[in-house]
């Protein structure tokens, strides 16, 4: 799907609330609610739209820490390995790099203590390093620099 100017507006928008009505969302682009409701279904349809999210302040919720991990892997096969990361609720990121390590790992913890608990079942896998966050600097949508 090749995506147009419109389209890229609507994306913007709804990256900003996700909740806006179609109708709001059409005055500021000046379309009509339903040709912005129809634009949307057909980003839904296509992936370009693959779902809503929410946006919560995690220090509220009790997540303080955030640890980033590179992964060693200490086998080639790494299915188990991605089965793990995708059943553990304090994996918020995971990708496959290249480079120095195998897995990039962003987690989110309340404790110390689930930190190590992670980190120790980690080592079922392989090795890793562990880099702590000291201050979140900046979270944007991607959609602002692109329009």
């Amino acid at each position: 799907m090749e995506l147009d100017n419109i389209d890229f507006q609507i994306l913007r928008l709804l990256s900003e609330n996700s909740r806006i009505q179609w109708k709001d969302l059409g005055e500021q682009i000046h379309m009509t609610g339903q040709a912005v409701g129809n634009r949307i279904k057909k980003l839904e349809d296509n992936g370009v739209i693959k779902a809503y999210s929410l946006i919560v302040d995690e220090m509220k919720l009790g997540l303080s820490y955030t640890a980033f991990v590179v992964i060693y892997m200490k086998t080639a096969n790494h299915d188990s390995f991605i089965r793990f990361i995708n059943e553990r609720n304090e994996v918020v990121e995971a990708h496959r790099i290249s480079g120095e390590g195998c897995y990039h790992l962003k987690i989110k913890v309340n404790s110390q203590e689930k930190l190590n608990l992670f980190l120790n079942k980690i080592l079922d896998f392989g090795n890793y390093s562990l880099y702590l966050s000291i201050q979140e600097i900046k979270q944007r949508s991607l959609l602002t620099d692109k329009i």
